[in-house]
């Protein structure tokens, strides 16, 4: 599957220009490129692990509660749930 690349250009001046030079400089990163997609990637692995976090946690507290809380549902009721969410 080809992969699709998009060019973006973002201006920086004064401080955070300067913290780029030097990272990329210092041999941290070849290039501003490659510290840009470094920095989109730890962005997005903080997201995935936040909901990742939201999730157990939410798991927790119904693991966590008494039976007398829990009602039955069906796998259906679960996916209306699951899209009314998504809708918002």
């Amino acid at each position: 599957m080809a992969m699709s690349t998009t060019s973006i250009n973002v201006r920086v001046s004064g401080a955070l220009r300067e913290h780029i030079e030097k990272t990329t400089r210092h041999g941290s990163y070849e290039n501003v490129s490659e510290y840009i997609r470094d920095l989109i990637r730890r962005d997005k692995a903080a997201t995935e692990d936040a909901a990742l976090e939201a999730v157990k946690l939410r798991l927790q507290a119904a693991y966590a509660a008494p039976d007398t809380d829990y009602e039955a549902t069906s796998a259906d009721d679960i996916r209306r749930l699951a899209a009314a969410e998504q809708d918002g």
